[in-house]
Order: C-alpha cells, then sequence, then structure tokens
C-alpha cells in the first residue's frame, strides 16, 4: 500500500472513530430534533459506508464522490448527522483537489447547480427569506470546499509550471554554455593545431629547404602551439571557476597580424590591410578574431598556397571583417567553421555571409554593429 493509499485509510478510520463518538454522545443532529426517532444502527451504518468510500478519495474519486453522496442522501433522510457530513465536505475538497480537469469542471457545474436550485426551489415553496437562510447553507457545505480546492488547485498548477518554466531555463542554459565552449574548442582546435599540422607537415615535405624558411615555420609553429595552450589553460580556469564569468579575452583583433603570418608560413599568399581597431567593443573584437583565423584555417586546409586577402575596415557605426582566397576545388569540411562563424557574429549582432563571388573566388563576409 503506498502513502497516499494508506493516509486515506487512517483518515476515514480516524472519522469513523470519531462519528461514533459524536453519536454516542447525543451530539450527531444537524437539523436539531428532525431525525431523532431514526434507529441508530441506520446512522451509523450510513456513516461506515460513507468512510468506507473515504478510503477512495485520491485513488479512485469518482468512486468515492458516488458512495459518500449515496451515504449522505441516505442519511440526510434518516436526519442529517454531522459525522456524515463532515466526511461528504472532506471527499468534497480532496476529490475536487486531485481529481482529473473532468471530475473538477463536473462538481463546480454541480455545486453551482445545486446551490442555484435549492435556493429558488425553497423561494417557491416558501418565504423568500427561507431561501436566502438556505442557499447560505447550501454555498457554505458545497460551494466553500470546491472553491477552496480550486485555489489550493490553480496555485499547484501555476507552481508545477514556474518549475518547468525553470527547468526548461537551465537547460537552454546550459546548451547555451555547451555550445560556447564547442566554438571554443573549435577555434583552439581547428585553428591552432589545424595550423601548426600543416606547417609541420609543409616543413616535412621540403627536401632542400632553405635554413631561414624552415626557421620561420618552426617559429609559428611554437606560437601557434604556446597560444593554443594559453587559451586552453584560460578555458579550463573558467571550468573550475565557483562563480560565472565572461569569455575570457585571450585574443584581440589586434593581434590578426600573427593569424596572417602563421597563414604565410604555412603557405598562403596573404595580402593584409587593416585599420584602426582599438577601443573596440570585447565582444566584436573576440568574434572578429575568430573569424578571420576559422576563415585564414579554411583557406589553408582547403585551399593551400592560394592568393588570400584579409581586409579590415572601421566605418563610423560598424566593423566590416572581409576574408578571400582563391578556391582550387578542395575536399569539402563539415560546415562547423562555418556555423561556428555564423553563431560568432550574430552573438553580438552582427552579420554573416560566406559563399563564392562572381569571380569564383571563396568570400568570408563578416559586419558588427559599434
Amino acid at each position: 500500500m503506498n502513502a497516499p493509499r494508506r493516509r486515506d485509510v487512517l483518515v476515514a478510520v480516524a472519522f469513523l472513530a470519531v462519528g461514533l463518538l459524536v453519536h454516542h454522545l447525543g451530539m450527531d443532529l444537524v437539523l436539531g430534533g428532525a431525525g431523532a426517532d431514526t434507529p441508530f444502527g441506520i446512522r451509523v451504518a450510513a456513516l461506515a459506508v460513507a468512510c468506507a468510500g473515504q478510503m477512495f478519495r485520491r485513488s479512485s474519486p469518482w468512486v468515492a464522490l458516488v458512495v459518500v453522496t449515496g451515504a449522505t442522501v441516505v442519511d440526510m433522510y434518516a436526519g442529517l448527522s454531522m459525522p456524515v457530513l463532515m466526511v461528504f465536505i472532506d471527499v468534497l475538497f480532496v476529490t475536487s483537489l486531485h481529481g482529473s480537469r473532468a471530475l473538477h469542471r463536473t462538481l463546480v457545474g454541480a455545486v453551482a447547480v445545486a446551490t442555484v436550485g435549492v435556493t429558488v426551489v425553497v423561494a417557491v415553496m416558501g418565504d423568500w427569506r427561507l431561501s436566502f437562510y438556505a442557499g447560505l447553507q447550501v454555498f457554505s457545505l458545497l460551494v466553500v470546499p470546491v472553491w477552496w480546492a480550486t485555489n489550493v488547485r490553480q496555485h499547484r498548477e501555476s507552481a508545477e509550471q514556474i518549475t518547468r518554466i525553470a527547468e526548461l531555463d537551465r537547460r537552454a542554459a546550459v546548451n547555451a554554455e555547451r555550445n560556447r565552449m564547442a566554438r571554443d574548442l573549435h577555434d583552439v582546435v581547428a585553428g591552432h593545431l589545424s595550423a601548426i599540422a600543416i606547417q609541420s607537415e609543409a616543413v616535412l615535405s621540403m627536401r632542400e629547404g632553405d635554413p631561414e624558411t624552415v626557421r620561420t615555420v618552426l617559429k609559428s609553429v611554437r606560437e601557434n602551439s604556446v597560444r593554443s595552450l594559453t587559451e586552453m589553460r584560460m578555458m579550463i580556469d573558467v571550468l573550475r571557476a565557483d562563480e560565472p564569468v565572461d569569455e575570457p579575452v585571450a585574443v584581440r583583433l589586434a593581434d590578426v597580424g600573427r593569424l596572417v603570418e602563421s597563414a604565410a608560413a604555412g603557405g598562403l599568399e596573404v595580402e593584409f590591410r587593416g585599420a584602426d581597431v582599438d577601443e573596440l567593443p570585447v565582444g566584436v573584437d573576440v568574434a572578429a578574431y575568430r573569424i578571420v583565423q576559422e576563415a585564414l584555417t579554411n583557406a589553408l586546409k582547403h585551399a593551400p598556397g592560394a592568393r588570400t586577402s584579409v581586409v579590415l575596415e572601421r566605418q563610423i557605426r560598424r566593423l566590416v571583417v572581409v576574408v578571400r582566397n582563391e578556391a582550387r576545388g578542395g575536399p569539402e569540411g563539415s560546415g562547423t567553421g562555418l556555423v561556428s562563424m555564423a553563431e560568432r557574429a550574430h552573438v553580438v549582432g552582427g552579420t554573416f555571409t560566406a559563399g563564392r563571388d562572381g569571380d569564383g573566388d571563396w568570400v568570408v563576409r563578416a559586419e558588427f554593429p559599434l
């Protein structure tokens, strides 16, 4: 037997014990002397049946309501008694609170009809003053429990909705943080480590290379390794932090020259035209740097040795970043880099496009509001 069912059984037993005591003391009749000549056994039987139905008020609300209502009607003909009336009010409240929506709507309608019906019938058959008091009594016995249960039910449903919304907000925050971490990891891995792999392969493929060229490439490999380690360390520090922090600023658009040098060391013919990028908003600064980094990395992987240009143009209200390279029909990627670049631009309110232009070149263009 589960906990709610056990609780209902204990409540029914308690109501039965208290009701028997009230009957024994002669304090059971609600309507004064009406029904005083009714055999004691009939009133006790009605109470026992009502308490038996009360045990199903949570598990089978319809059964409990029908059984208790029937026992109450029988008890009313025998002279309405207080114990049965209390059982009826309890079952009416609990079934309104825990029953299905259909049962709750049925109870609300039935109680309203019963209240109005009793008031009208008494008014037609007797004095209108008596109908007022009869309607008031029916209201207190029927409407109040259902009304109270309805208010509790609404508050409970509101609390459940708030809990669900909070859970959805938590999941959205977790997904947003995961996407942010995925972008950062992709930038570090696809940016620095891809450049390291491409440059290392270039050095290994050189049979009789210029020592100065080899030294330049190895220097770029070392710089990429150090920067990737620095960024990874900062990301780990963010993950270990007790309080949420903003994205660590390990890169600046002012350092884009290093990306150009690294791409040139990997074999690209890079032309760079810069602009004043001091005092940019932090989000724009990081996003623009990452987009240039990813665009150059894609050019290294899919168009090695291609002519490439990087243009930074700072206007009054926006920053424009354009990376163009010859499209040589290299292997297609997974598209993760393009998605990451678009997300970074959109996060700071910018726009992003990528594709071939009229000359067949691959163009990456991003605009950021200032």
